[in-house]
This record gives C-alpha cells, structure tokens and sequence, in this order.
C-alpha cells in the first residue's frame, strides 16, 4: 500500500467519530429523550438563607407552617431521598421554607429532624414557583426541580447519578 494511502486512512480513522458524531447530530439520529427525571431549569444564584449551606447539594421545599398531607409527605420524602444516598448523604442538605407567619407544629419538626427550616419567605422569589422540590448545586445555584409528589426511586436515581458523576459537594 502507498503511503498516501496509508495516510489517508489513518485521516479517515481519526476523522469518522467527528464526522458521524455531526451526522447524527444533524439529522437527529438520537431522539434527544434525557434519562433524567427531574427538570433541568437555567442556573441562576440563589441567596438568603442557602448562603450557609454553600458546599452541599441541597434539596429545598416551600410550604405553609400548617403542613397538610402532602406536605408532610413531601417533607418524608426529601428526607428519605437523602437517606438512600448512603455515604454520599452527607454531601446533601434539606431546608423546608416555611411560606407563612406560622409556626409548624412539634409533630412535624420532630419527623424532619436534621432538616433545616426557613421562615425567610422571601428566598421564594428566586425560585420560579413554590410547587415542586428544588435542588440548589454546591455553588448556590438553582438548577433542577421535581415535582411536588415525586417518584422517590426515579428521584434517588438522579439524585445517584448527581453525586457519582459530580466532585462539587
């Protein structure tokens, strides 16, 4: 074989990943589905009193101090997403936002031990709604929401996938 056309296959070698990689980009080859269960939202800085807890990946829900049924589940599912994360549980933080002038009764503080509580209702304004679950990145950055009655396996699952694949936190 020639050495021109040695070096051309070599070229053609090197090049195929990029030039199939743009095809299949191009022609939508890939039905662009994501495997993710929560919503990616744009990042965008949130303070008050997340400011704290830079450094950890933390999960942030917005509730009334009465806290209805599904409140309280809501509250126990955060709580137990966390705990399924084993020895990467530490890397996370909850804050339940309180969204009213109430106080939340002993029964529910005392479920969500560990949690941490918020009366500062004006954290609210950073977020797009106060429906779903939040989580805000190790930065302080908003960056994904579930919804207000989640799947916790599919939950835990991000969740997983968040923290193997993330060194931040």
């Amino acid at each position: 074989m020639a050495p021109k056309a040695k070096l051309a296959l070599v070229f053609a070698a090197c090049a195929a990943p990029f030039v199939l990689g743009w095809l299949a980009y191009e022609f939508r080859w890939i039905s662009g589905t994501t495997s993710n269960y929560g919503q990616l939202i744009p990042p965008r800085v949130v303070g008050g009193p997340i400011a704290p807890l830079k450094g950890k990946w933390v999960l942030v829900t917005f509730d009334a101090a009465a806290c209805d049924a599904a409140c309280e589940r809501k509250l126990y599912v955060v709580r137990q997403v966390r705990r399924a994360q084993g020895k990467e549980m530490d890397r996370m933080e909850r804050l339940w936002v309180v969204t009213d002038a109430g106080k939340p009764r002993v029964e529910v503080l005392a479920a969500i031990e560990g949690s941490r509580v918020s009366t500062d209702a004006a954290l609210a304004k950073g977020f797009p709604d106060t429906a779903g679950i939040y989580l805000v990145d190790p930065l302080g950055n908003l960056m994904m929401r579930f919804p207000a009655d989640p799947d916790p396996s599919k939950m835990i699952k991000d969740l997983q996938r968040l923290l193997k694949y993330s060194g931040a936190g």
